[in-house]
């Protein structure tokens, strides 16, 4: 068998994209500058309270979150991953919209967005000249390639 010609197929963890579907929740809430509340949270991603208080406690503590009676906020690294997952998936909706010229498609940027890596978000948004902002208007947070 040619070890050159050979395609490597990789199965993603569910869980962590889970985990960063919940870091980018939080994270969009507090950018449209609301309370983080279970019962959003639940409502965004289309699952039940129940669901997002474990998931919650588990961000606990992974210090992704910092999660009591006060409420729900990011931590520094939870932060990180949040604003990370954003700008891949406002940066992909700009390439479709603007680049590919297609229809935003938010189910497969949302099965794209946990695949990216920070050398692969930034060549990107270097070749779409650093875009601020997406197509329906939200700040992109901004990465290393955009500060140079």
């Amino acid at each position: 068998m040619d070890t050159l010609n050979d395609e490597i197929l990789f199965v993603g963890t569910a869980e962590a994209e889970h985990i960063e579907m919940y870091l980018k929740a939080i994270w969009h809430i507090k950018e449209r500058g609301e309370d983080v509340k279970i019962s959003t949270i639940a409502r965004m991603l289309s699952v039940r309270q129940p669901s997002v208080v474990q998931m919650l406690k588990k961000l606990n503590t992974q210090n992704l979150v910092n999660y009591n009676k006060a409420g729900v906020k990011l931590t520094e690294e939870g932060q990180t991953v949040g604003a990370s997952m954003m700008r891949n998936s406002r940066v992909l909706e700009v390439l479709m919209e603007t680049t590919l010229k297609v229809a935003i498609d938010e189910e497969m940027i949302c099965g794209i967005e946990h695949h990216m890596n920070k050398q692969f978000t930034d060549a990107l948004c270097t070749m779409l000249k650093h875009p601020r902002k997406c197509p329906h208007g939200h700040e992109i947070p901004l990465g290393e390639c955009c500060q140079k």
